[in-house]
């Protein structure tokens, strides 16, 4: 294999890189293959980034999708046993307030049996006892074995796995703009990296399409067709942490449901809007509005919290029917598509399904290379553990403060206060952060730690950051400058929703830091690499 030239080759590119993309590189690697896995941002930016956080026992789906629902729970089952390092097994609650429909409340247990989920009943006042945020009015609750995951340490443990198997690599940046074919196989893949205008030609034998949303549109560029449709969701981060467990409401699915713990801070969502291109997705007020609405109704707090950030996710939902009613009636299940009546012998879509299924999805991809590819090892992520590797535990809430209180003495300044983020830290990323890239930017490193996700949004530390790896040479050209306002931009974005109280307050100070102080916006995007 070639790998310092502009042609790499490999035995399967993996286009797409959230979760169920690194599963299945991973998956790959333990059954001995290589693999190239291209994306066009960075690791987890589409729905794998953009969701709860919610590791599923189902509960959600048994009445409205009963297969996903036992999906879900087998899934969860695997993944708590295996990567126990990314989840923090909490516990849910399914709560009902008045006017919700009382048939639905008395069929629960029952739906939840025949998919093999243990929803507990519990009186009211026990509800209470447990999780005090809750209205007093609720009427009805069950315990069930929902938890939380952090999809970011899963999807670059998963990763950083695959790399140490057989040496595959992650090319970020990079978007695939053609493929060449040839009786009825692509044999290359032409790819683009947008910040630099580098061009790579990628000669595969097998190509697996898990571009979640974006699917459709690679799998058009081999002439294929996906039936996949378009839902938006927004989300709010609160300042705090309001629930141990995660709290759904007891109804079907609808705006504002459901609140799941993410370490210090809680997630609330979610709505569900049809877009008619996934990139159009960004959080807006008035769904902002719709999930406080509806989520104050069994947690009274959420109408006067501070919330530090909005964000959307894309669920690419497989099209059922084209009906403009809700897309939460379309199935939460996933599709292998094996393109062989296109004409096309190497190249596989899978879509569709869950954050919770993903191993699953990986599972049934990488049979089909296998089978393919002729290699008879078997799946072994139903039984082989997710290795915990260096450089992909800071995205967990609390372990940068650890860090810094044990060896506070040589951590050196913290960067990050909100998150406690030290030099130390910042430095050991950069060196092991499993990402390929000169002038590392602050964009990669807060996708990797959590720089930037506390209340400030980033109006400080990426600042502080940049100019940390300016001042230790791991930023040399404008592209670190570039990075920082990349940055910045998306902070913004998640926060011009929720402008108010003291976000707004702290909104305002970050703008005229950044554009008042130091004219951010004015920076040329020309010439990135000059060095000044």
């Amino acid at each position: 294999m070639k790998t310092q030239c502009d042609i790499l080759r490999t035995q399967v590119l993996v286009i797409g890189g959230g979760v169920t993309g690194a599963g299945i590189m991973r998956d790959l690697a333990l059954r001995g293959m290589h693999c190239v896995l291209v994306e066009k941002r960075d690791v987890n930016a589409g729905a794998s980034g953009g969701n709860h956080g919610l590791l599923h026992s189902g509960a959600r789906y048994v009445l409205s999708d009963p297969m996903a629902a036992a999906e879900c729970r087998e899934e969860g089952d695997l993944l708590k046993r295996l990567a126990p390092q990314c989840i923090e097994d909490t516990g849910g609650l399914f709560v009902a307030m008045p006017g919700d429909d009382e048939s639905y409340a008395a069929d629960f247990p029952n739906l939840c049996a025949k998919a093999g989920i243990a929803a507990k009943s519990m009186a009211p006042s026990e509800a209470l006892t447990l999780e005090s945020a809750l209205s007093g009015e609720l009427v009805a609750a069950f315990h069930v074995p929902d938890a939380s995951i952090d999809p970011f340490r899963l999807s670059l443990e998963m990763i950083a796995h695959a790399r140490e198997l057989t040496g595959c690599n992650l090319l970020r940046g990079m978007c695939v703009i053609n493929f060449e074919i040839f009786d009825g196989r692509i044999v290359r893949a032409h790819c683009l990296e947008a910040k630099t205008g580098r061009k790579l030609i990628i000669e595969p034998e097998q190509v697996v399409n898990v571009a979640g949303a974006w699917s459709g549109k690679v799998a058009a560029l081999a002439g294929a067709h996906i039936p996949v449709l378009y839902s938006s969701g927004t989300l709010l981060v609160t300042s705090e942490r309001i629930a141990r467990r995660v709290i759904n409401r007891l109804r079907p699915p609808a705006d504002g449901d459901i609140l799941v713990p993410g370490g210090t801070v809680s997630i609330l969502g979610t709505t569900s809007v049809r877009i008619a291109d996934p990139d159009m997705c960004r959080p807006s007020a008035a769904e902002v509005d719709l999930n406080i609405e509806q989520g104050a109704s069994m947690i009274p707090a959420l109408r006067s919290i501070r919330y530090i950030r909005a964000y959307s996710g894309v669920r690419p939902l497989l099209m059922a029917n084209t009906g403009a009613g809700d897309d939460r009636a379309q199935s939460r299940g996933f599709a292998l598509f094996n393109h062989e009546a296109e004409g096309l012998t190497n190249f596989l879509t899978v879509t569709g399904g869950k954050l919770t299924t993903f191993r699953l999805m990986a599972e049934k991809a990488a049979d089909l290379v296998a089978r393919r590819l002729g290699v008879g090892a078997p799946c072994l992520t139903r039984s082989v553990p997710l290795p915990e590797i260096g450089g992909c535990e800071w995205t967990g809430p609390g372990r940068s403060p650890r860090a810094w209180l044990a060896r506070k003495e040589e951590d050196g300044p913290l960067l990050c206060e909100c998150e406690m983020v030290s030099a130390h830290t910042v430095d050991e990323l950069t060196k092991d952060c499993h990402v390929d890239a000169e002038d590392l930017g602050i964009s990669a490193l807060g996708v990797r730690s959590r720089i930037g996700k506390g209340s400030c949004q980033g109006a400080f530390c990426g600042l502080r950051v940049t100019a940390h790896l300016y001042d230790t040479g791991k930023c040399a050209s404008r592209r670190g400058l570039l990075s920082m306002r990349d940055f910045f931009a998306n902070r913004f974005k998640g926060q011009r929703p929720i402008l108010w109280g003291a976000q707004m307050r702290q909104y305002e100070l970050a703008e005229a830091l950044h554009c008042g102080l130091i004219s951010l916006e004015m920076l040329p995007s020309h010439k990135p690499d000059e060095v000044r």
